[in-house]
């Protein structure tokens, strides 16, 4: 694999230990991949940020690596932590578990990133353009770089994440090459795509069968932001896709044909399946949660529009990110003023919410969906945001 002279002074050690460490862990990737180089990245996302995921051993890992003068080279944003970093105590989280917590958003201060955590970095600034190399870890941060806005990037880990978030550089091998970005199936989609829940749906169903491979979707003329993020994540839950095209309305898809000679073609009919395998059969509800991923601030205002006036009965918790939710104050208060929650820098998936008792949610998203059942412990309705919403004002599915 070549190295520039820069480089390779970065992996002797010396720039010091804490870019030697990064390096190290880039090379590795590299020669794992069979990476013929590095290219620089212009941003990074860094997975691994709630304490509910790393434990301990997660806290001392970038305690250690801080200590060795690791230190941010480019702009980075985190993952969601466990908790909402300002308002734990208010919202009723755990004194013991805050403070590990706050210990891992410590170390990552320590190394220059600024404590501001959402999967939506797109929405507060952390904005690639087309074509860019970037190094982001958040399954569904990922899926819309590469497949929305048009940058590079693969699936990072935690570490590698980081690694590329000190060295400035990343492995060039995956998605950062042509060849490999030309999707493998064609989904042809016959059924009406009208909504969020549906496209969660729709995403349930080809990640299924895509996995970790590239589809291309037809049928589907949607150009709304917030869809294609919840398709992209819920392709990334219920498979790996980290990259998807629709023709004529993903940009790399608009520049002409992106899918392989040879593909299996696939019809979709229907999204009776994915919204029967993501629902339970109770009707009673504790718990609604919005905000998977990070909600935007259009989510915020239709969501402040259904529960104006109304008390609710069911915890209802919208999560977004400090900058959205700062911008949103208006809708956010509405939200308040009705018994519903707005958090920030957290997510109910990496959050500890079986310390709130909660037994059966309602939401809207897709990954959530799939993930909660073994995450949180929670029985999940899944369906459009009116009947999230309506589950909230009166504590049933209906």
């Amino acid at each position: 694999m070549y190295l520039t002279k820069n480089e390779e002074n970065m992996l002797s050690g010396e720039m010091g230990e804490g870019i030697q460490k990064a390096m190290e862990i880039i090379v590795a990737l590299g020669k794992i991949y069979n990476a013929e180089n590095l290219v620089e990245v212009k941003s990074v996302q860094v997975a691994g940020v709630s304490y509910k995921n790393l434990g301990d051993a997660g806290i001392k890992f970038l305690e250690e690596w801080a200590k060795k003068g690791g230190k941010i080279s480019v702009k980075t944003t985190l993952n969601p932590a466990g908790m909402d970093l300002l308002n734990w105590k208010k919202l009723g989280f755990k004194e013991d578990f805050a403070k590990k917590q706050l210990k891992v958003i410590d170390a990552f201060k320590k190394m220059g990133i600024e404590p501001v955590c959402t999967c939506t970095p797109y929405l507060i600034g952390n904005l690639p353009e087309f074509g860019d190399h970037i190094a982001w870890a958040e399954s569904s941060a990922v899926s819309f770089a590469n497949s929305v806005i048009g940058a590079r990037t693969n699936r990072e880990g935690g570490p590698s994440a980081l690694a590329a978030a000190i060295s400035g550089r990343t492995a060039n091998y995956g998605f950062h090459l042509d060849e490999n970005r030309l999707a493998d199936f064609v989904f042809d989609v016959k059924c009406k795509v009208k909504n969020f829940s549906d496209f969660g749906a729709l995403g349930n169903i080809i990640g299924k069968t895509a996995k970790n491979k590239v589809p291309y979707i037809t049928g589907v003329m949607e150009k709304n932001q917030d869809n294609l993020k919840v398709l992209g994540a819920s392709m990334a839950a219920s498979g790996a896709v980290a990259l998807y095209h629709i023709e004529h309305v993903t940009p790399e898809a608009k520049k002409g044909k992106m899918f392989k000679d040879s593909v299996e073609r696939i019809t979709i009919e229907s999204l009776e399946e994915a919204y029967n395998s993501l629902n339970s059969d109770e009707n009673d509800i504790d718990f609604v949660s919005i905000g998977c991923p990070h909600a935007s601030f259009n989510e915020l205002k239709t969501i402040a529009g259904m529960v104006k006036d109304k008390k609710l009965k069911a915890e209802l918790w919208v999560t977004t990110s400090k900058y959205v939710k700062e911008r949103a104050k208006d809708f956010v208060d509405v939200i308040e003023k009705s018994g519903g929650k707005v958090l920030s820098d957290t997510c109910m998936i990496v959050a500890p919410v079986e310390d709130f008792g909660f037994k059966n949610m309602a939401t809207n998203s897709g990954k959530a969906a799939v993930y909660a059942p073994a995450h949180s412990k929670l029985n999940v309705r899944f369906g459009t945001l009116e009947k999230c919403i309506n589950a909230a004002i009166k504590g049933r599915w209906e």
